[in-house]
């Protein structure tokens, strides 16, 4: 197997340390087992070689050989098809965790991400933009995303990069309270947190970051 690279930023400021994208990938890594090295784009200067394997001039992207993904998602799909640990190998096992992952990509994170910009700029007052985000992630996602969790262990039966993605959108809504009426939910990121992988990708986050201050 080629050797994997973690491309992620040299620095960030404190707020987001502990979130950035590319714990999502560490964390899926070191789940798999896969050797990986990581390596750092500038956070203050992107120059165009950044934005030739990110677009958007952000951050991570994932080189395996030739190949060059961005997307976290698409990187975890990526290393799902790589590792058993991440996708379980039946058809239907398979379906389920893809599913889930583009459900935590395109419902959940698509609300909740919205709802903790406006927490971070401080424009979660009683304003009618806060109550639109408020009242979507909660009664139209939250809502619903609780007696699935209430249910199961895992999403896909198995942990998978499913669970992986949907435990970390889910983690910055806790970081926010934001799960306080949803035992299930709450539960579930912790499940997943406690896990010794997460632990060392979250810790490895925060050194490699704290190494450019």
């Amino acid at each position: 197997m080629s050797e994997l690279i973690l491309t992620t930023y040299d620095w960030v400021p404190e707020p987001p340390r502990g979130y950035v994208r590319d714990l999502r990938v560490r964390w899926a890594l070191e789940e798999a087992g896969l050797p990986y090295r990581v390596q750092s784009t500038p956070f203050r200067d992107r120059k165009p070689a950044h934005f030739a394997h990110q677009p958007f001039g952000q951050a991570p992207w994932l080189t395996d050989s030739d190949i060059s993904i961005f997307e976290s998602g698409a990187i975890l799909l990526h290393l799902g098809e790589l590792s058993p640990a991440l996708m379980p190998t039946d058809p239907r096992g398979r379906s389920d965790t893809k599913e889930w992952l583009f459900a935590a990509l395109n419902s959940v994170e698509m609300a909740s991400l919205p709802w903790s910009l406006l927490i971070f700029s401080g424009n979660n007052g009683d304003t009618p933009v806060w109550k639109l985000f408020d009242g979507f992630l909660h009664q139209h996602r939250l809502k619903h995303l609780e007696p699935v969790l209430a249910g199961r262990e895992w999403l896909a039966g198995t942990f998978s990069v499913a669970d992986i993605l949907m435990a970390d959108v889910l983690r910055l809504v806790d970081r926010f309270d934001g799960l306080a009426d949803y035992p299930a939910c709450r539960a579930y990121v912790a499940r997943a947190t406690a896990r010794p992988c997460f632990v060392k990708a979250h810790a490895d986050q925060m050194a490699h970051f704290a190494k450019a201050d």
